[in-house]
């Protein structure tokens, strides 16, 4: 899978989720570097939108700043996650496509987890279409 991966400031953190991302098989396609955190999120969403890459991480010192910006673009649908069942349900139940993350207080350790999660979860199509699925 092709990953986009974006951050506002180039931590350790970031250089781990690279590692990991590629650990797990993904090719990563870094967009955004040093970036301000609303370019960070519009440039890994755009990036998935567009089909350059199938879903997206973004980071930022919060995480927080970086979803929204993400989730402006139409068809992203980014979640700020803090652990591994947060990122398992944003992909079962919500159907995300980009997982943000903060730099402040995230451990590689949670990170790994979050990204083993959100990248090896299908949607549960039956819940989603329960609930109404979101404009893609």
């Amino acid at each position: 899978m092709r990953v986009a991966l974006g951050t506002d400031e180039h931590t350790a953190l970031v250089d781990h989720l690279h590692r990991c991302l590629s650990q797990l098989g993904h090719d990563v396609l870094v967009v955004a570097d040093g970036d301000s955190w609303p370019e960070v999120g519009r440039s890994v969403g755009e990036a998935v939108a567009s089909g350059r890459a199938d879903r997206g991480v973004v980071c930022c010192w919060t995480g927080t700043g970086v979803s929204i910006a993400a989730n402006k673009v139409p068809g992203v649908r980014a979640a700020l996650c803090t652990d591994a069942e947060t990122a398992r349900g944003a992909r079962r139940w919500n159907d995300a496509n980009v997982v943000a993350l903060g730099l402040r207080l995230t451990s590689p350790e949670v990170a790994s987890e979050m990204l083993t999660a959100f990248f090896s979860t299908e949607v549960d199509e039956g819940e989603a279409d329960t609930l109404g699925r979101l404009p893609r």
